[in-house]
């Protein structure tokens, strides 16, 4: 199949690879736009594997205020100055002081999480399935699965992206360093709510008003 400048135009704006890798992937995709997707990703992959390794030491802390009553800090590294000044990096950590003030992860990723949290969680878990009649022979089994759940919930890396529920926030930051050409790193964050961990009094109304009125 002949593969036209247009095609190749198409599949670099989807998937912001060089000129001359588009090409190769339509050629060896036979003009199929998706499969040629698919072949530059596993080559973007491959190279970001590679990038994985460099030490990412520069970067950017942004902050993200919600309504006055979230606000988030979050830093997020990049190997060289020069690329924590550019615009799609910049908005890549917007988007994630977003996520964690939309989604409120605990952790940046699974390796984050304590064992001792994990082995509570399952034995949480464990107790659930076998409350709901399940066999205990595929309990274990089912823990598994809902520990997978469990992480999506809890770490961040492992969440998907609220503007875009097709793609999980590692997904993302895996395209960016693709696309960017340098290895990239959500270091750490912090999120506050307002009156977050305060026991709130709960007044009753009348009661307050007999107080006042020195009935009580």
């Amino acid at each position: 199949m002949s593969i036209t400048a247009g095609m190749v135009k198409e599949l670099r704006e989807k998937t912001g690879a060089g000129m001359m890798d588009c090409k190769k992937a339509l050629t060896d995709a036979n003009g199929d736009m998706n499969k040629a997707v698919e072949i530059l990703r596993e080559k973007g992959l491959a190279a970001v594997a590679k990038k994985a390794g460099r030490v990412a030491a520069e970067g950017l802390v942004e902050s993200y205020i919600h309504g006055g009553r979230i606000g988030v800090l979050v830093e997020v590294n990049s190997e060289t100055d020069f690329v924590a000044k550019n615009q799609e990096f910049r908005d890549f950590v917007k988007d994630v002081a977003m996520q964690i003030a939309a989604a409120n992860p605990q952790f940046v990723s699974k390796e984050e999480v304590p064992q001792a949290e994990i082995e509570k969680e399952k034995e949480i878990l464990r107790k659930q399935a076998l409350n709901e009649g399940k066999p205990e022979k595929i309990v274990d089994k089912m823990v598994e699965g809902r520990i997978e759940k469990y992480y999506k919930e809890v770490c961040l890396l492992e969440q998907t992206f609220v503007k875009n529920p097709d793609v999980t926030i590692g997904e993302l930051l895996t395209e960016k360093v693709a696309k960017i050409g340098e290895n990239l790193s959500i270091r750490r964050f912090a999120r506050f709510e307002v009156g977050e961990g305060l026991e709130k009094k709960e007044e009753n109304f009348a009661e307050e008003v007999a107080k006042q009125l020195g009935q009580q």
